[in-house]
């Protein structure tokens, strides 16, 4: 094994959950640099590229996030006209 990879910046899998991976990724796309990143990510074999598969992965994050919360809201709205109605 070489000593590189003892000294290199580990591998990581993506997560657009863990608030650091996207604060890096926001850092990346303000400086246009992987530089200070502390962690290198790994590009799935499905993706040609880094920066389109975590773009992708953002995106279904935010997207799910946004509709859960509308769903969320919709059913207690709905809970509430129940409560209304049987009152």
């Amino acid at each position: 094994m070489s000593r590189l990879q003892f000294i290199g910046r580990p591998w990581v899998v993506f997560d657009p959950k863990d608030k650091r991976h996207r604060q890096w990724f926001a850092d990346f796309q303000r400086k246009s640099t992987w530089g200070h990143c502390p962690v290198r990510f790994v590009v799935a074999d499905d993706h040609g590229d880094l920066i389109t598969m975590i773009q992708r992965r953002l995106i279904e994050y935010y997207v799910d996030r946004e509709f859960k919360i509308v769903e969320a809201e919709i059913k207690t709205k709905r809970s509430r006209q129940k409560i209304k109605t049987a009152v």
